[in-house]
């Protein structure tokens, strides 16, 4: 925790803090390296997490969750399980964080309290299914299609890259009703087991191994219009809405990647001897670790700052895309370094410094590319 935290974090951050970080220690750390490898984590974390009250914070207390309002709470949080040293882990973990803000804030009374909170308890996972194998970050331009018919849509198409897809039992799937563009997307839950809809092949990343990552298929599910999720062709609004919040937990992810490959830097070079005297002693190595440092902390601090005014009641669009690509950026560049101050040994897998330069490739990508946020952040400047 740095001396930034000050100014943002209180004792009830501090106790759910301690509260995460003991969970890390029990229940995760002991399996992470067996997790990584096989390509997955027990499912029953996701029981024991919901157990420690780890997966509502931010949500309803009448569903379940802390309360809503204190974004801070989440970011001590997210902080402490990233000490897991496994992105692909914390987004699998904490798919709901995606999956579920639409229904709770866009959904019917009765969807809510029936999907929410055995989501939240950790009995039932969440994901959201928006990404199309030809569209990427294009979303106002996706295919699958859905067709009312009487009360039920009916569902045709497929989505590729989604977190938590092969072990959801819910998906808030982003689905054309109306004409092309924007205008014409709507958002509807889809329930694991209704008829025709299916998943493909475990998809095998550079990074985030141990996150399930798949392919959906949808071949004439039929979909109750109960399960609408918002107003029909209203859908690109709430998948915008949600967009903010995922991305500053992205920013967590990005700089909280880097602080950690940063310690285990500084820590190895303390330890690590060359022509006889640590490898610190040498100019170049105290150089390049204060150049890491300085990128952390201002990551982090700009972070917390775009926090504080979405927790003033701001929507800082321009601020938390220049956060995340800054963020993004610093991850990479912080985790490469760390993998050269170790040397051939940075290059092993049982350095954690080699799974956190492979996690932070997907920082740039993930939640609007580089490119999108430069984009959007053009539009804000009105350039």
């Amino acid at each position: 925790m740095s001396k930034a935290d000050i100014r943002y974090f209180n004792e009830d951050h501090d106790q759910a803090r301690e509260t995460a970080r003991r969970f890390v220690e029990r229940e995760i750390l002991p399996n992470i390296d067996a997790w990584e490898e096989a390509g997955e984590f027990s499912r029953d974390l996701y029981r024991k997490a919901g157990d420690a009250g780890l997966l509502g914070i931010g949500y309803p207390e009448a569903l379940g969750g802390s309360g809503e309002g204190d974004l801070f709470l989440k970011i001590a949080v997210s902080e402490e399980l990233m000490r897991s040293t496994s992105g692909g882990l914390v987004a699998g973990l904490g798919s709901l964080d995606i999956g579920l803000p639409p229904v709770i804030q866009w959904g019917s009374k009765a969807l809510r309290e029936r999907v929410a909170p055995a989501v939240i308890r950790g009995e039932k996972i969440a994901a959201l299914a928006v990404t199309e194998p030809g569209g990427g970050s294009d979303v106002a331009n996706l295919k699958t299609r859905a067709v009312r018919n009487g009360d039920h849509y009916i569902v045709n198409g497929s989505k590729t890259f989604i977190t938590s897809g092969h072990r959801a039992d819910y998906l808030s799937v982003a689905v054309r009703t109306g004409a092309e563009g924007h205008n014409g997307v709507s958002m509807l839950l889809v329930e694991k087991d209704m008829p025709g809809f299916s998943t493909g092949r475990h998809l095998k990343k550079t990074g985030w191994w141990a996150s399930d990552t798949a392919e959906l298929f949808f071949d004439d599910v039929k979909v109750p219009a109960e399960n609408l999720i918002g107003q029909e062709n209203g859908g690109f609004m709430v998948i915008m809405t949600n967009f903010l919040r995922e991305r500053l937990m992205l920013c967590v992810m990005g700089y909280m990647t880097a602080r950690i490959a940063l310690e285990m830097a500084t820590n190895y070079s303390r330890e690590r001897e060359a022509f006889g005297r640590p490898i610190s002693g040498f100019q170049v190595t105290r150089h390049k670790l204060v150049d890491m440092a300085t990128k952390v902390e201002i990551a982090t601090e700009y972070s917390y700052r775009c926090a504080a005014l979405m927790q003033a009641g701001k929507a800082p669009v321009k601020e938390v895309a220049m956060a995340k690509n800054f963020c993004a950026e610093v991850a990479e560049e912080v985790t490469r370094e760390a993998v050269q101050i170790h040397g051939g040994m940075g290059y092993m897998r049982e350095a954690g410094v080699e799974r956190l330069a492979r996690d932070a490739r997907i920082l740039a990508i993930g939640g609007g590319t580089t490119e999108i946020m430069k984009e959007l952040i053009a539009k804000q400047m009105k350039l």
